[in-house]
């Protein structure tokens, strides 16, 4: 970090830089088109939720985002430098990502998750303890809950934040984290997510089917249909200028058959 006498370094992104930049960017499986050629720009410091029909592209987007896979073609641009000259494992660091039902080491106690990577890095012990204890605060989760195993635990996916949280990253990905929840644990969750999302002040990429969710945690909405973007704004936007026949049915069909929306917290 420099002070405000510095310079600024050549690498330096500009303000109206996007964090993410996709340009023309397709991808596919197995000769299943995943994506096909996805312009998309995701602002620093804003939720964007990743929404869609399942083989959407959804999926795809935040494993690419991630580093997980390459694209076939086009270009993924981070604060503006092409992502394949980049470090892989340093970028990974600056990231926090948590997967579909939070991929927990089930052999490992919740401490020992969440400070996985930082025993890794060789962080001393007392520096890894304060973090943890920190991110216990940030996610309310109860001490005792620290020293029990994946299997033995309600909050798993406080835990999950909290190991994605561990390196102070920029990023934080989410991919359906709160999907399989009980839905009096899920809107307690949702309402604990948008607080921490506000306080952080990271880029969050989040990954949803739910509208209603993505609604209450994002004010920017990516709606995905058959590898491409149908639609990208605010949901105010989208719902009173849908871009397309399909965009309209999407926002109808999560209305419910009796056209009341679906309740947000």
């Amino acid at each position: 970090m420099h002070d405000q006498t510095d310079p600024p370094h050549a690498d330096t992104p500009r303000a109206d830089t996007p964090k993410f930049s996709f340009r023309a960017v397709s991808k596919a499986f197995d000769g299943h088109v995943a994506l096909d050629g996805v312009d998309l720009a995701l602002d620093a410091g804003r939720t964007t939720a990743v929404i869609g029909q399942s083989g959407s592209g959804k999926s795809t987007v935040l494993k690419l985002l991630a580093g997980l896979i390459r694209p076939d073609s086009g270009t993924i641009t981070v604060d503006g430098a092409d992502m394949t000259g980049l470090d892989l494992m340093g970028y990974r660091h600056r990231l926090g990502y948590v997967i579909q039902e939070g991929g927990l080491f089930p052999h490992l106690t919740a401490r020992a998750n969440v400070g996985l990577v930082a025993r890794h890095l060789g962080w001393p012990a007392e520096r890894a303890a304060e973090r943890v204890a920190a991110l216990r605060d940030l996610v309310q989760l109860p001490a005792d809950r620290l020293d029990r195993y994946p299997g033995e635990l309600s909050g798993g996916q406080r835990v999950s934040l909290m190991r994605a949280l561990m390196l102070d990253p920029d990023v934080l990905l989410l991919d359906e984290p709160l999907g399989a929840l009980d839905p009096m644990i899920r809107y307690d969750l949702q309402r604990e997510l948008k607080d921490i999302f506000a306080r952080l002040g990271k880029t969050v990429v989040l990954v949803t089917h739910d509208l209603a969710e993505a609604r209450y945690l994002a004010a920017h909405i990516v709606l995905m249909h058959e590898g491409a973007v149908a639609q990208a704004g605010g949901y105010q936007q989208l719902a009173a200028e849908p871009a397309s026949p399909f965009v309209r049915a999407f926002l109808r069909a999560q209305q419910g058959p009796d056209g009341a929306r679906k309740a947000s917290p």
